[in-house]
């Protein structure tokens, strides 16, 4: 079955669709709605009354069906005539009125597109090196890999309300063109010692205090790949700050325990998770040594028609100005696909578009059917990433897709890299020039301005830009030309833009640019409007971004938990590790003890036992689920004495239909609360019931 296939669930669809409708007749309240949108990929915009479906693409790639089933919903259910490439590999709809969302969705599952999990603290869309499986260099198909992951951990209970968002990329060889270091974890293909097999990032991340990731595995089989990814995931899960938005994601825990102390707790995590998943079936690759072409490492799509290694086929970049495209241009690419009986279209992290697989004989036709469409390939200098900013961004400062047509990457092609606020979704920190914009008071007035980064590059051998200075928005042509043209003079011969800036040190680009930075009172006047305003400028307050779902977190978090503790309790059972998967069924009456108490406004005990107790009297109509549970946790405790595995099973039956029942009375309770996201274990769980006591 396809990874396209697989990513649908028309039963959920249903369900969103049901809350929608509940939304709009206020029987559903807006923080709860959120958080079952969000699941859907679904983020509410500055604009009043519609939203941005956010549509994942794995590993950036489409068929041409996918690729008209996008533009389709451009055109019949958003009120716009842009779709935009994001450097995550999505493609995002905006401007969709809340009522046609339920039919966006539908539409997008027709072609096996999935917005489920687009949005909110979960494991977003999974990037990928653009050229996999048709790359000279590659070690293997690192996408097959990729598709693997995306599968697993898709609806997977431990990922459905995790402290913040988790980012995860894959590269095919060590060249690491996903730039693995800004991600909460990376894979990256390596030969080390003869043998072919996997590195480990985790803990990067840009946006507020960027940190470049540490190095949690130097070398792992294929066998171990899904066991270490869950190993970083469950170590978010289970620190990560979840009260303090800004210190959530899972860069935090590096500073926190340190780079010795992060890999310490990950090897505690990794130790449950291995074995648990000790009898899955893992994907074996076709690996290969690679042969180093130029060409065919950049952090996003090539800048020239490319050979792969398939002989007599060529990996076919697009430039897409900004990362926008129309719908007549996405219907044009399908069909131009459909004519020459090409099937891949990919997104890349630079916001462009490659076809793989064009024959030499098909070029010359494509080059010209695609300047039909107003396309071409990538031309020096426009190699520009702009997130969409304050065009329809929550959380948007400076117009960025404004400033981002405006300005290129000169005679040396430099990356250019644009965000709207200091968030840095353009990856400001990656590029040879990188800026963000930000509101500072100068002679008493609020002055837009972009704050840069210089020689910044996420791949291996690379770094995270250096901190340069602020400088007016009205200004920022003006500072990104003097640094192209004193690169062009002052650099060695062959030397990039990151090791010239690196050389030169933050300093220096401090006093090139003072007189740009500087504003005089007389000045003022000429700075205080943003590109593309008419007024004065001013940042808006529309509440905040929306990643951090609803205030129904806390039962609902828990009850993921448990279904995921569940799945470990079962795994460690099959290995016969007795004394871990009683643990684990510990842990299970824990957490869903805890969202009892919650939901009766009882503050949360730690110990079972006192949990047991305090739900008895907190619960007075349901006191049985207190005493269930104290029970629960005697029998536990006197078969990690002496075990029997037939008692054992048919206690774990009886806790899991405790689960569910303690589910409906959570939601008899807050009838607006949703466990969609961890019931489907739960339940599965009570089905077994019968099949489990037959082979007691």
């Amino acid at each position: 079955m396809s990874t396209s296939q697989t990513l649908v669930n028309l039963e959920e669809l249903d369900r969103f669709e049901e809350s929608v409708h509940a939304f709009l007749k206020n029987e559903i309240d807006a923080e709860r709605f959120q958080s079952m949108r969000l699941q859907q990929g679904v983020y509410g915009q500055r604009q009043e009354g519609v939203n941005m479906v956010r549509v994942k693409i794995p590993g950036g790639r489409m068929t041409p069906a996918q690729l008209d089933s996008i533009a389709d919903v451009l055109e019949s259910c958003s009120d716009h005539d842009v779709a935009h490439i994001t450097t995550r590999q999505d493609i995002q709809i905006h401007y969709v009125p809340l009522e046609r969302s339920p039919r966006a969705l539908r539409d997008l599952a027709q072609t096996g597109l999935t917005t489920r999990e687009a949005c909110n603290n979960t494991v977003r869309n999974l990037t990928c090196c653009p050229l996999a499986s048709v790359c000279p260099r590659e070690r293997v198909d690192i996408a097959e890999f990729q598709d693997e992951a995306m599968r697993y951990f898709l609806r997977h209970p431990l990922t459905q309300h995790l402290p913040r968002k988790f980012k995860i990329s894959f590269s095919g060889c060590e060249a690491d063109c996903a730039q693995g270091m800004l991600h909460d974890l990376a894979v990256v293909a390596v030969k080390k010692d003869g043998r072919f097999g996997f590195k480990l990032l985790a803990g990067g991340g840009l946006g507020h205090k960027p940190r470049h990731a540490v190095t949690v595995e130097e070398f792992i089989p294929e066998a171990d790949l899904i066991p270490c990814m869950e190993a970083v995931i469950s170590l978010h899960n289970r620190y990560s700050n979840r009260k303090q938005r800004a210190k959530s994601r899972i860069k935090f825990l590096v500073d926190r325990f340190g780079a010795d102390g992060f890999v310490e707790k990950y090897r505690e995590e990794l130790a449950r998770t291995r074995i648990a998943l000790a009898d899955r079936a893992h994907l074996k690759g076709a690996w290969r040594d690679g042969e180093a072409v130029d060409g065919c490492d950049n952090p996003g799509a090539p800048r020239k028609l490319l050979p792969q290694r398939q002989p007599g086929l060529n990996i076919f970049p697009i430039s897409i100005p900004i990362g926008d495209l129309t719908g007549p241009q996405m219907h044009g690419i399908a069909a131009l696909m459909l004519k020459l009986g090409l099937t891949d279209v990919r997104t890349t992290q630079d916001q462009n578009l490659i076809l793989v697989d064009v024959p030499d004989k098909s070029v010359v036709e494509l080059r010209t059917s695609l300047a039909a469409l107003g396309l071409r390939e990538p031309g020096t200098g426009d190699d520009v990433v702009a997130c969409p900013g304050t065009s329809t961004c929550r959380l948007g400062i400076t117009a960025s897709k404004k400033i981002g047509t405006k300005i290129n990457g000169g005679e040396h092609d430099l990356r250019i890299r644009a965000s709207g606020c200091h968030n840095g979704c353009a990856q400001p920190e990656t590029g040879d020039i990188g800026i963000y914009g930000e509101g500072r008071r100068v002679h008493g007035k609020l002055v837009p301005h972009y704050q840069m980064y210089l020689g910044g590059d996420g791949r291996n051998g690379g770094g995270l830009a250096i901190k340069g200075p602020s400088v007016p928005s009205a200004r920022i042509q003006q500072a990104i030309t003097r640094l192209q043209q004193t690169y062009a003079r002052e650099r060695n011969d062959g030397e990039s833009f990151f090791t010239w800036s690196h050389r030169q040190g933050g300093d220096y680009f401090a006093s090139l640019l003072s007189d740009i930075t500087t504003v005089a009172p007389e000045e003022i006047g000429a700075v205080l409007r943003d590109h593309g305003d008419e007024g004065a400028f001013k940042v808006e307050q529309f509440g905040g971004g929306e990643c951090s779902g609803a205030a129904q977190e806390t039962v609902a978090a828990n009850f993921a938990e448990a279904a995921n503790e569940r799945n470990y309790r079962n795994g460690f059972l099959l290995q016969r590790k007795y004394e871990e998967s009683i643990e684990c069924a510990q842990a299970i009456g824990r957490l869903v003890g805890q969202s009892l108490l919650f939901l009766a406004g009882q503050p949360a005990a730690g110990e079972i036992g006192e949990i047991g107790r305090q739900l008895s009297a907190a619960l007075p109509a349901n006191a049985d689920l207190g005493h269930t549970l104290l029970d629960f946790m005697t029998r536990l405790n006197a078969l990690k004495e002496d075990f029997d595995e037939a008692e054992y099973k048919a206690l774990n039956q009886e806790l899991d239909q405790w689960t569910a029942r303690s589910a409906a009375v959570c939601q008899d309770i807050d009838r607006q609360l949703d466990l969609s996201a961890s019931m489907p274990a739960v339940v599965a769980a009570a089905a077994e019931k019968k099949t489990l006591s037959a082979s007691i």
